[in-house]
């Protein structure tokens, strides 16, 4: 007869975790424009990893929050046909909130009210309002897991990382790559056995008819470097962290496709980077480029990067896996099971090995033992999560792009306390 291991009846034994989730597009529910997403989360993730983990026994209660109370009903027709009809003892049981009448964009205020201290908020809306509905939910009490990137200033995440502290919650950014076994394990290499940082290029792109799907706010609260660059730069910081730390930022972007569109944004954003190696000084250069007008093609997300040390060097390349599928009804395609196994197993749903379920999970799993008392919020500060406390580094070279783009493209340095490694500001570079 087959026995549970230690782990499993640990996590038996613990609370479950209530959950809500703050924002109803694409990577929640898969639901876009009154239809399944055309990308390659047309079931969602969030919503669908919530339910499987009800279905697991790690999760309880399950609540969705958006703007449109109106769009509830599509919502939940939508994640019945792709989740309910396609996966067997799915409990798609889930509070909404504003009502199916109302159209609130504070909804989630009375929202985080309905739940309680030790309960999870994971929030995936527009850039520009991760901060203030952060804020809400940490002053609430609850665990937080904010989609990258978590705030958009270095400011706002210090404000973050303080009120996390105060309420001694957990808070991390969502950043699957962390958990994609070819990242992972080309980070361990860099940190083993490559020396000192040299040199990186890192490039990330989606088609343009994303654009569509992303025109609420595209170029008006964000802009593509914060969506796409900020998986890379969170992988160097990851990978770095005490290594090299960042000191200057200079951004350059592309423009046509996306102002003929009448969206006044970036095409293409290319961030680089100067690295400061920590033991002599010496110095690195990374360059990260994110791009939203891509040509449509056999995947749905362009994803590599070389990184070289003074000892070694890696090549990855996410989007091909070697592994290709090609039907009647969507032609041919390079797929990534890895991110999300979608096709169920005996009926059941199949991808909790998956990276993109497993950012969730652990995320779960965690605020589960730091309510049972067994961990505390600052445990996690050790890179098995992406913390607020942690990832400050990509917030400022984030903003400092911007920054850099809004200037015509003057570089930006990057300001620590003496040899630290937290940055405490940003300011233009001085030629003098």
């Amino acid at each position: 007869m087959a026995t549970s291991s230690p782990e499993a009846k640990k996590q038996k034994t613990l609370s479950k975790a209530n959950v809500l989730m703050i924002g109803t597009g694409e990577y929640t529910t898969g639901f876009v424009g009154g239809q399944a997403s055309d990308s390659d989360k047309g079931a969602g993730v969030v919503a669908l990893t919530m339910f499987d983990l009800r279905r697991r026994g790690k999760v309880d209660r399950v609540g969705m929050c958006g703007v449109n109370g109106k769009k509830f009903p599509g919502i939940r027709a939508h994640m019945q046909k792709c989740i309910g009809d396609v996966y067997a003892e799915m409990d798609l049981t889930c509070d909404t909130f504003p009502s199916d009448t109302e159209l609130d964009p504070e909804a989630y205020e009375e929202a985080t009210k309905d739940f309680q201290p030790g309960d999870v908020a994971v929030i995936f809306t527009p850039d520009d309002t991760h901060f203030k509905i952060a804020l809400e939910c940490i002053n609430r009490g609850m665990h937080v897991m904010v989609t990258k990137p978590i705030v958009q200033t270095l400011e706002d995440h210090h404000i973050l990382a303080k009120a996390a502290e105060e309420k001694n919650v957990l808070v991390a950014v969502e950043v699957h790559k962390r958990l994609d076994p070819f990242y992972a394990d080309a980070r361990d290499r860099a940190r083993s056995g490559l020396g000192n940082f040299q040199y990186m290029y890192a490039y990330m792109s989606q088609p343009k008819h994303q654009l569509e799907t992303f025109k609420a706010w595209a170029g008006k609260s964000s802009d593509i470097s914060y969506y796409l660059n900020s998986h890379h730069v969170d992988w160097s910081e990851w990978t770095l962290a005490s290594i090299a730390r960042p000191i200057r930022v200079t951004a350059t972007g592309s423009t046509g496709v996306a102002k003929s569109k009448g969206m006044d944004t970036e095409d293409s954003i290319t961030l680089t980077v100067q690295w400061e190696n920590v033991n002599d000084k010496t110095l690195g250069c990374a360059v990260y480029t994110s791009s939203w007008v891509a040509p449509k093609s056999d995947v749905h997300s362009q994803q590599r990067f070389f990184y070289m040390g003074t000892q070694g060097e890696i090549n990855v390349d996410q989007a091909h896996r070697g592994c290709t599928v090609s039907t009647d009804s969507g032609g041919f395609g390079s797929v990534n099971p890895l991110f999300m196994k979608y096709t169920p197993t005996n009926g059941y749903f199949s991808g909790q090995g998956s990276y993109g379920v497993r950012s969730f999970e652990n995320f779960i799993d965690a605020c589960r033992e730091i309510n049972s008392g067994a961990k505390q919020p600052s445990d996690y500060n050790d890179g098995s999560l992406a913390t607020v406390h942690t990832t400050m580094q990509g917030t400022a070279i984030l903003e400092a792009g911007r920054l850099s783009l809004d200037a015509d493209g003057k570089p930006m340095d990057i300001v620590y306390e003496g040899d630290g490694s937290e940055p405490i500001g940003i300011l233009p570079h001085s030629f003098d």
